[in-house]
């Protein structure tokens, strides 16, 4: 297949939340309320303020266009953030510049599954805002050009019960994607071994709603010592996933919920046939004394049953499709983060796949996320004009650049990112 001809879905990308986003989805009287951008002049950089709570926009969130030697940890201003990241019309030139037809956004400010809204006391507010937001990412962020996004939902965590009524109520708006924790332990909240989670579970099996859960969306991080390189913590990452997918595997969630889809956003794929290998040995090798019991499966023909896989760059993930799952494998662009591959997502896509055959390609650059997550943008725009060739020809006066107004600090050691983490974390409510 020519490169032109691919047709793109990323299922892991992120908006950076406009400061306005709450004027329109909320009443006056929680306005006042809501989360709200300030300016901190002794940081050079924009705030949101919650609760008496600062949470910075972390620079390294959104650096596409940037060049690479000026990425960094510290908090940023939306003047030194490409547009693209939070103004929505910008963010769908910045999509065909890359050629991608279609995105489902993960939240920044709220945390990855809407943490920020479980740390106010007032629990009426805090699932009016998260609500709203909601409806804001609906209706506002994904409504805005239909057959571009796929919506994707946060959820009240702190009641399964109304975390079911929320899957409801979004999934009536033609939502079918929410985020949830990669470890909820994490958060305070019960693990996946117990039946807490049912009700949810439940509420997304019944509506054909898929689990994203993303690294980091337990508020933790992986990291070895405070003073390894950032290296380390940049490539230990997908371990969070590695270590949720046993967890889930080895839980009842799928024997209780067989229709169930999770997926493991930004977890890579290379590591996925050793780990269905171990599972396997751990199963026929112990289940006399553990009792585990699939019936007549392995855990892995469970795991390729129920769970999702997303990459970025994974050659050797790519090489081992068939033991990967091929009709579970998606693509991810993760714009505007710092491991997108913006605005060449396409040449670094068929250096690692241009050995996979038409059928597989198709599979893995969009057919795979429009089956699991219901998206359909063909109804919306004529099949030939969603190839990344007919994209970027409408992307021509697109100025693929960001330039920093000011100097970059040095980022050498993950000390300083680790301050700057803690501090994002204790807002969301860690």
């Amino acid at each position: 297949m020519d490169m032109n001809d691919l047709i793109l879905v990323s299922v892991d990308d992120h908006v950076v939340e406009p400061p306005d986003m709450w004027e329109r989805h909320v009443s006056k009287a929680d306005l006042e309320r809501a989360p709200r951008v300030i300016h901190k002049d002794d940081l050079e950089a924009d705030v949101w303020l919650f609760e008496g709570a600062e949470i910075p926009n972390v620079g390294l969130n959104a650096v596409a266009g940037r060049p690479p030697e000026e990425y960094g940890f510290e908090p940023t201003a939306f003047d030194e953030i490409r547009r693209g990241a939070y103004d929505i019309h910008e963010r769908v030139r910045d999509m065909n510049v890359n050629g991608v037809l279609g995105s489902l956004c993960f939240p920044s400010m709220t945390g990855f599954c809407g943490q920020l809204f479980s740390r106010t006391p007032d629990r009426e507010l805090g699932l009016r805002l998260l609500q709203g937001y909601n409806n804001w990412h609906i209706d506002e962020w994904c409504g805005t050009y239909p057959g571009r996004f796929m919506p994707l939902a946060i959820a009240p965590i702190w009641d399964p019960d109304l975390m079911a009524a929320e899957i409801y109520r979004v999934a009536a708006k033609g939502c079918r994607a929410v985020t949830f924790s990669e470890n909820p332990t994490k958060l305070g909240y019960p693990s996946f071994h117990t039946d807490h989670w049912d009700p949810f579970w439940r509420a997304c099996e019944e509506t054909g709603t898929v689990v994203c859960l993303h690294i980091g969306s337990s508020s933790s991080i992986s990291v070895t010592s405070d003073d390894a390189p950032v290296d380390v913590m940049i490539t230990v990452t997908p371990v969070n996933l590695f270590m949720c997918a046993a967890d889930l595997i080895w839980s009842q969630t799928f024997r209780k919920f067989p229709d169930l889809k999770i997926a493991l956003s930004e977890g890579g794929i290379g590591w996925i046939p050793y780990f269905l290998d171990r599972i396997d040995f751990t199963y026929q090798h112990h289940k006399a004394w553990t009792h585990q019991d699939f019936g007549d499966k392995l855990p892995s023909q469970v795991f390729h049953e129920h769970i999702v896989t997303c990459f970025i760059d994974d050659p050797t993930g790519l090489k081992l499709l068939d033991d990967v799952g091929i009709d579970m494998v998606t693509w991810e662009c993760d714009y505007p983060h710092s491991d997108s591959a913006w605005p060449h997502a396409p040449e670094v896509f068929m250096k690692t796949s241009g050995h996979l055959s038409d059928d597989v390609l198709n599979k893995v650059t969009h057919e795979n996320a429009m089956r699991i997550f219901q998206f359909d943008p063909f109804s919306h725009r004529a099949k030939e004009s969603c190839t990344v060739g007919a994209l970027r020809a409408e992307a021509g006066d697109v100025d693929v650049v960001t330039r920093s107004p000011r100097q970059k600090r040095s980022n050498t050691d993950i000390s300083s990112f680790v301050g700057t983490a803690s501090k994002v974390l204790q807002a969301q409510g860690d």
